[in-house]
């Protein structure tokens, strides 16, 4: 699928989502539990699961394909610490220039696959002052300041209602499992509210001031889509995100400017701790 489309989860929605779903079984027989979006740097974990069928984005009817960096591309379906999982290794963006359904189209997917569990990570910058750079930070609840959503247009019935509350979207019983998790596995983890904006500008001084004021804790351009998505279809969801960067002092120079290298080199450098958390995760979640 390439470029925009300006339709919402209609009946074409509804059709494409079950001709992805139907070409996806064909290749693989696995009905998954568990659906993982894995953002910058977590790739990695994909080569962890077993018995995995690999399959391209470009292959899948209707599927966008990933243009950013660290991004492989490719829906992996298998077992992962003795749960049926399928995993998004790279995601798709509303900055790449996708309409939001597109952005969450594979959530769709995933859910006429049979997942009932979703699991989103990120790559984030720290709102929070007592955030740095490696830290884990399990979202607790969000913040759309991307000034669009996926849902909007005709509701598909199939999936949820059309009001659907966010109230249920980070449920507590899940963040509670995955703070246990993370104690059992010696990992330490943030609780923390995510803020989504659009990007793919990293933000100002004077914004990340205001999205303190908002008792934000993190800052992303991801995860707030497929959640909202993932809560209208009757899934219970789970966000991470790793804090990469805090906010820098423009004052400093070249040293105050962030970089998406230096993005990924932190979320590369936290990658053993993230694989090892999210392990622990799924390996706790109820089958």
């Amino acid at each position: 699928m390439n470029g925009p489309d300006s339709c919402g989860p209609s009946a074409q929605w509804k059709a494409r989502r079950k001709e992805a779903a139907a070409y996806i079984r064909s290749r693989c027989a696995i009905t998954p539990q568990i659906g993982l979006i894995l953002g910058s740097g977590l790739g990695s974990l994909a080569g962890e699961i077993q018995g995995a069928a690999v399959i391209p984005y470009k292959d899948i009817p209707h599927f966008p394909v990933s243009t950013v960096a660290g991004h492989a591309g490719e829906l992996v379906i298998g077992d992962l610490e003795g749960k049926k999982v399928v995993a998004m290794n790279g995601r798709f963006h509303y900055y790449e220039g996708y309409t939001m359904q597109q952005v969450v189209f594979p959530v769709w997917v995933m859910r006429t696959l049979g997942a009932s569990v979703l699991i989103v990570t990120n790559a984030a910058g720290g709102i929070n002052r007592s955030f740095t750079p490696g830290d884990l930070m399990i979202i607790t609840d969000h913040i759309n300041m991307m000034y669009a959503n996926p849902l909007i247009g005709p509701n598909d019935d199939e999936l949820g209602v059309r009001f659907p509350s966010m109230g249920l979207a980070y449920p507590w019983e899940l963040i509670d499992l995955a703070e246990r998790a993370a104690e059992s596995a010696g990992v330490r983890v943030q609780r923390g509210v995510y803020i989504a904006t659009t990007g793919p500008c990293y933000t100002t001084p004077a914004e990340s001031q205001l999205y303190r004021i908002y008792r934000g804790d993190a800052v992303g351009m991801s995860t707030v889509p497929e959640i909202i998505t993932a809560t209208h279809a009757g899934m219970k969801t789970l966000g991470i995100s790793c804090i990469t960067d805090c906010a820098k002092d423009p004052k400093a120079g070249p040293r105050g400017i962030l970089t998406h290298e230096e993005v990924l080199e932190v979320a590369n450098r936290t990658k053993p701790r993230f694989i090892k958390l999210m392990k622990a995760i799924v390996r706790a979640l109820a089958a």
